[in-house]
């Protein structure tokens, strides 16, 4: 069996997280990474991560649909960063704008200065705002430690973010019929800076789209990007998780 790593998980959104776990493993999953979207589920990752600390790393931070609440909890995020492998899920929604985009930036400039100074990645959220993303990234100048999560781009943003040094992250939408933006930008990740998630419980994979997702689908999204490039697919396995290993670590070494 080919062994993955999901780098990007919300387990703690299912009805049994430890055992959701315990399942990708049985299938194939070596690890995964969940990130919190808040205070809350932050600290829910981290006690998932502590129940299964040779298989979970974890991540802490505020989402951009919740950046009005930054001033409340960006203290505690803070102190929780310092313990996480990774500063996420942060980044700018500027489809839904379920806060406003001056909080939004703010919050997510506070967080991507976070991560630099405590020399740790950065896990980004971009939905229609790859253009403030680019910039504020750019000025971070993180490297391959800003990760974009669930990388929907085209060709061109594809090559910016490439020139950025940014590892990009792909997740279900790579397979779905409506998806031949994400490919052509897929085409155009390098495979070395390249990570593979499933958003959990979101964005499952063709043929489970609309299904509740899981970390073992994981492989249906790798598979993809082994069309794309041309390349067996444990090669895809292998080059992705030595890229997941090299930015946040692994619970495996």
């Amino acid at each position: 069996m080919v062994a993955w790593v999901d780098s990007h998980c919300h387990v703690f959104m299912l009805d049994d997280p430890l055992a959701a776990v315990d399942r990708a493993i049985e299938n194939g999953i070596e690890w995964m990474l969940v990130p919190g979207v808040d205070l809350e589920t932050s600290l829910q990752a981290r006690h998932i991560a502590a129940s299964r600390p040779d298989r979970v790393l974890w991540a802490a931070g505020l989402h951009p649909h919740d950046a009005d609440q930054w001033d409340e909890q960006r203290l505690r995020i803070g102190a929780l960063a310092i313990e996480a492998s990774a500063v996420g899920e942060v980044g700018l929604d500027y489809y839904r704008n379920l806060s406003p985009r001056e909080d939004q930036q703010r919050a997510f400039r506070d967080q991507v200065q976070l991560a630099a100074e405590l020399d740790k990645p950065v896990i980004v959220h971009t939905r229609d705002s790859f253009a403030d993303v680019y910039e504020i990234l750019g000025e971070a100048d993180l490297g391959e430690k800003a990760v974009l999560h669930c990388w929907t781009g085209g060709p061109r943003w594809t090559k910016r973010f490439r020139a950025l040094g940014a590892t990009f992250s792909f997740a279900g939408p790579v397979t779905y019929t409506t998806g031949d933006t994400v490919r052509l930008g897929a085409a155009e990740a390098p495979p070395e800076r390249t990570l593979v998630e499933t958003d959990t419980p979101y964005l499952a994979p063709e043929p489970h789209r609309g299904d509740p997702n899981r970390p073992e689908w994981t492989a249906l999204n790798g598979a993809m990007l082994a069309e794309l490039w041309g390349m067996p697919e444990d090669e895809v396995a292998r080059l992705t998780a030595e890229s997941a290993a090299r930015v946040f670590g692994s619970p495996r070494a």
